[in-house]
């Protein structure tokens, strides 16, 4: 009687794969799908119809790296039915094989850097092996890119040009999971773009830990150059860049998006906390002064910039009058959008080791506070719009409402109507006249 053959990749390979985090990881992930499915891999939708689920992880925040040893655990049981599981990215490379003893029906532990070995990785794990690291790679050159990328978007791109971060702030554990900035060369990041516009993308959005802090290895580039050459590739509509560091923002930057109108009007650059002290305690390498003169260009821009930010508010230390120099700095700047969390304690970082006597209350009473006063700048802000004819990219439609779901240069949802039978096609880009304004969105019609 022959044996019963039990190995789940012997008849049609299929993976699972959900991205926690930051558009670095969603674009990590482009990069596995495309080397599992040149592998033979076929993508499922659900966990119980594949047979290897890998969870692509963020460490940022504690309830990023806390939602993923849920999700393992809520599918352990799945391990029984012959899955194999594998947890990538900075999660991984954080823990490393201590997931192996906090999730032992884990299979695969490998970090972002090791994405290129991913083939040797999944032979040795059809050949059975129950524990494959890849955790070694973070200071090679040879990250950026694998072989083959699986872009989820038909006109929408990403292209890593630095990985890592050498700022060391207090409560970032970045540098400890992505390891030192090594930055790609300019010719690498430019042949891709044009290989993108070929290919019929006509967005690119160039990215980093640290975007700005660029250095080109052939040494022919600075970031605010780069930035112009992309945007001046043939076939390129818009190119964005995130996330900048203001220690790093330099003036050149205002000014290539002033020249080039590929380049999108639109910067995120995260302060943080409006308090020098509290910055100097966050190891920021800025001042509150600094911040706001680098506000300053982009403010007097020929161009209207819209600016987003990060901030965290109960950071270790920080008083009710250091809380009140946050939202004084929200109202000066005026921001389109603030991302803004609690401070949470990550592993390795030095503000682990400061006293957290900020009561979670006290915290969560703060955030609030911060997230209600920017509601209002919001509001006010992009009621501005009202009148205005805007270019859109379409992205989609929400058929329930009738409306094509648009976004501006500056970033901005723009949902519209049209009076056209035929709806325009996603990657589209269309004049559109605001109408109506939300808080976090605006409402419009196209122009005929």
């Amino acid at each position: 009687m022959a044996q019963q053959n039990t190995n789940p990749y012997s008849s049609g390979k299929t993976f699972y794969l959900e991205t926690f985090g930051c558009q670095m990881n969603v674009h990590d992930s482009e990069k596995v799908i495309g080397t599992l499915q040149q592998q033979g891999y076929t993508q499922v939708e659900e966990e119980a119809a594949a047979d290897l689920i890998l969870y692509n992880t963020c460490s940022i925040r504690d309830k990023a790296e806390q939602k993923v040893f849920n999700r393992l655990n809520d599918y352990k049981k799945l391990h029984a039915q012959g899955k194999r599981f594998g947890v990538l990215g900075c999660v991984a490379q954080q823990e490393g094989e201590k997931i192996f003893e906090r999730a032992p029906y884990v299979s695969l532990v490998s970090g972002s850097a090791s994405y290129r070995k991913l083939p040797e990785m999944l032979v040795q794990l059809e050949a059975g092996a129950s524990r494959i690291t890849g955790l070694d790679d973070r200071q090679t050159e040879e990250t950026f890119e694998t072989e083959f990328t699986a872009r989820s978007n038909a006109h929408r791109g990403y292209i890593t040009i630095i990985e890592g971060c050498d700022k060391f702030c207090a409560y970032c554990v970045v540098p400890y999971t992505r390891g030192k900035e090594r930055s790609r060369k300019s010719s690498s990041v430019l042949a891709e773009a044009r290989r993108m516009a070929e290919a019929g993308y006509t967005e690119i959005q160039l990215l980093g830990q640290n975007v700005n802090s660029y250095h080109d290895p052939e040494g022919k580039k600075s970031f605010a150059e780069l930035l112009a050459a992309v945007g001046e590739v043939p076939g390129i509509v818009r190119v964005r860049f995130t996330t900048s560091h203001p220690r790093d923002f330099t003036r050149d930057i205002v000014e290539a998006i002033d020249a080039v109108p590929a380049l999108c009007d639109h910067v995120h650059l995260p302060i943080q906390s409006g308090s020098s002290r509290v910055l100097q305690l966050m190891q920021r390498e800025y001042t509150r002064e600094q911040y706001l003169e680098k506000i300053s260009w982009i403010k007097t821009a020929r161009r209207p910039i819209s600016m987003t930010t990060d901030m965290i508010v109960g950071f270790p230390g920080e008083t009710p009058d250091d809380f009140e120099e946050t939202i004084t700095l929200a109202a000066e700047v005026q921001y389109d959008g603030i991302f803004a969390f609690k401070y949470s304690p990550r592993p390795n970082t030095p503000a682990i080791h400061m006293s957290d006597s900020i009561p979670e209350e006290e915290k969560s009473m703060r955030l609030q506070i911060l997230l209600d006063r920017q509601r209002e700048i919001q509001r006010i802000n992009y009621a501005r719009h009202v009148g205005e004819v805007m270019d859109v990219m379409v992205e989609g439609h929400n058929h329930a409402r009738g409306q094509v779901i648009g976004r501006t240069s500056q970033n901005k949802t723009l949902n519209f109507t049209t009076s056209q039978p035929i709806l325009p096609a996603p990657g589209s880009y269309l004049k559109v006249r605001v109408t109506r304004s939300l808080p976090n969105s605006l409402v419009g019609e196209a122009v005929s």
